[in-house]
């Protein structure tokens, strides 16, 4: 049974251009080196063969890594860094008066923003992207690893360290190069791309986007650019006409998608499933994770994989050996009983499925603990009613205070907002506000119990929550002994 190839090739589709020509080696410079897509980037970068420095504004692990990779680090923004570059490149996260970037374009260097540079490397091979408000950073992997299984030898940037190669970046030089396509900036309409995996469009980034419908419209434009093969979510109501729209592949639940998962079945953190094309069953996948949306992110992944000439076969055998990501229902540790797990997840939609995986995981866990530090200020004061819903699956609810991400505070804007959407839908729900780091950890040391898992969830400082609870544990189980 041969697969749909979407829109592939129609010439109707115009990928935009790089604004970098990456063919022969450059010396390139990487301000903000330090964050998690910048350095990703970097690590790419020195890998093509070109001469790579970056700065940051503070010491932090991953410079060791980058150091490993041949790109020369320094820490502090000064002008002579730049001295001599051809190009320089910031995330949008940097402000435009930052001495290295203003040095650069007194010298006349180019100038990109991170997306310009990502573009650049797109434009070398043939270029995958996955985007979506949503599962981009799994769904990315998944998709490397099934392409490297089908011995394609994929280069990739991806948001987070594949836990299968302990890096979230790396360039091969073979044809073939998966990318998260990021929408927070319009990162993702500036990446001349092959295909495409859509997850879904849900609200978020309003500062940039300013309403949804500008949300849809930037997804919308991003489809029409891609001219190979576009693989869209049927289950996301958006993504579902946009699908129709573009003439995508559709993957999912929903009995519409050309791709379906059927017969799910969990058992001990992982499911088995069967994935059917047009009615017709192609066979059963293993995947060693939680979680429905981690079936519907797979699923999309074969469908992609076939898309683009993988079989069926290799893709499973790929998705069967899958390690996962860090921060996705990362399980740091037990101690007596009680597992403690951090995951990424930060809006309303991530946090309920990461929940509801943990309740059916078949773990056999007594009590679901959610812990949640909101995010940005002016992310909370638009979205902090949508989260009336998504502790559901929770026997506790932990709230603590806001993580700025560069932010500033706005009045009345703080955690308690989150609380009280949640208690004003579901008053019976136990809900705790903590908005101090030490009596955070201090209530959760105490509090958790043998056959509770503690989920950490956000995407700021609260990825040390697992280590600091687990370490408060050990010292009162010593002061006490």
């Amino acid at each position: 049974m041969s697969a749909p190839t979407s829109s592939v090739l129609t010439g109707k589709a115009q990928p935009p251009l790089a604004p970098i020509d990456l063919r022969e080696p450059k010396r390139l410079h990487v301000v903000g080196v330090g964050g998690p897509g910048m350095s990703a980037i970097a690590i790419a970068l020195a890998e093509m063969g070109h001469a790579v420095s970056g700065s940051d504004i503070r010491e932090k692990p991953v410079l060791d890594r980058l150091r490993a990779a041949g790109v020369v680090v320094h820490v502090g923004h000064q002008r002579a860094h730049v001295h001599g570059v051809d190009a320089v490149t910031a995330s949008t996260a940097v402000p435009d008066r930052n001495v290295e970037l203003d040095e650069a374009r007194l010298r006349g260097a180019v100038v990109l923003r991170r997306a310009g540079m990502l573009a650049g490397i797109c434009a070398q091979a043939r270029s995958l992207g996955v985007a979506g408000t949503h599962g981009k950073t799994t769904t990315t992997s998944m998709l490397m690893l099934v392409l490297a299984e089908a011995g394609l030898k994929p280069s990739f940037v991806i948001g987070g360290d594949v836990t299968d190669t302990g890096t979230g970046a790396q360039w091969t030089g073979g044809e073939w190069f998966v990318v998260e396509a990021d929408e927070s900036d319009g990162t993702h309409l500036e990446l001349p791309l092959f295909g495409t995996v859509l997850t879904n469009v849900e609200v978020d980034h309003l500062d940039f986007y300013g309403s949804f419908e500008g949300i849809i419209d930037g997804f919308d434009r991003y489809l029409a650019n891609v001219p190979g093969p576009k693989v869209v979510c049927a289950d996301d109501p958006v993504c579902s006409r946009l699908a129709t729209k573009h003439g995508a592949v559709t993957y999912g639940f929903d009995e519409s998608a050309h791709y379906r998962a059927v017969e799910l079945r969990a058992d001990s953190g992982s499911f088995r499933f069967t994935v059917e094309y047009l009615g017709q069953p192609l066979g059963e996948v293993h995947l060693p994770l939680r979680g429905r949306h981690n079936v519907q992110n797979a699923t999309g992944v074969v469908a992609m994989a076939m898309s683009v000439g993988v079989s069926f076969e290799i893709a499973t055998r790929a998705l069967s050996r899958f390690g996962g990501v860090a921060r996705r229902f990362d399980i740091h540790g037990q101690h007596r009983g009680v597992t403690v797990v951090d995951d990424y997840a930060h809006l309303p939609t991530e946090i309920s499925a990461v929940l509801a995986a943990a309740r059916a995981s078949g773990d056999d866990w007594q009590r679901v603990v959610a812990v949640f530090q909101p995010n940005r200020f002016n992310r909370m004061a638009e979205l902090w009613p949508a989260y009336r819903d998504a502790f559901v699956d929770a026997d506790l609810v932990v709230i603590t205070d806001i993580f700025a991400s560069g932010t500033q505070p706005i009045p009345g804007v703080t955690g308690k907002l989150v609380v009280n959407a949640v208690l004003d839908a579901h008053p019976r729900t136990t809900v705790v506000w903590l908005p101090r780091r030490h009596d955070l950890v201090e209530y959760l040391a105490r509090n958790l119990r043998a056959g509770d898992v503690s989920i950490s969830m956000g995407c700021g400082d609260i990825a040390s929550l697992p280590a600091e609870i687990l370490s408060r544990r050990l010292e009162l189980e010593s002061s006490s002994s």
